[in-house]
C-alpha cells in the first residue's frame, strides 16, 4: 500500500487499478448504471414493505453499503487524477506564459502542447 498520489506512482505507464478505475468511472457515469441504482433503491423499498425476515433486511443493507463504499473509492480516485491533470495543465500554461514574456526557449510551449493533448484533437 502506498500513500503517493495515484498519478505519481511508478513510471509513465498506468497501473491496473488506475485502468480499472477509469473503466469503472465510465460505467458508473452511464445512464444504464443510474437505472441499476434506482432499481436497487426500489428493491430496498420493496424488501421493507414485504416484511421479509430480518437477516434478509440486513443482507440487503450490507449490499447497499458495500456498493456505496466501492463507488466512493472510485469517485475519490477519479477526482484525484482529474485534479492532478488540471494542475499539470495549469503549470504548463504558466511556464509557457513565462517563456513568452521572457523570450526564452520554447520547451514549455511543447510541454503545454503535450499537457493539453493538442495532437489528439486533430
Amino acid at each position: 500500500m502506498t500513500t503517493e498520489h495515484p498519478v505519481e506512482r511508478g513510471g509513465s505507464g498506468r497501473d491496473r487499478f488506475a485502468a480499472f478505475s477509469e473503466r469503472a468511472s465510465n460505467v458508473t457515469s452511464s445512464p444504464l448504471f443510474y437505472v441499476l441504482c434506482v432499481l436497487m433503491v426500489l428493491g430496498m423499498v420493496v424488501v421493507h414493505f414485504v416484511h421479509v425476515p430480518l437477516p434478509w433486511l440486513i443482507f440487503a443493507g450490507d449490499v447497499m453499503t458495500a456498493t456505496n463504499l466501492l463507488l466512493l473509492t472510485l469517485l475519490k480516485n477519479t477526482e484525484r487524477r482529474d485534479a492532478h491533470a488540471v494542475q499539470r495543465k495549469l503549470d504548463a500554461i504558466a511556464a509557457a506564459l513565462l517563456e513568452q514574456r521572457e523570450g526564452t526557449e520554447h520547451t514549455a510551449a511543447d510541454e503545454l502542447r503535450d499537457a493539453i493533448r493538442m495532437e489528439e484533437e486533430q
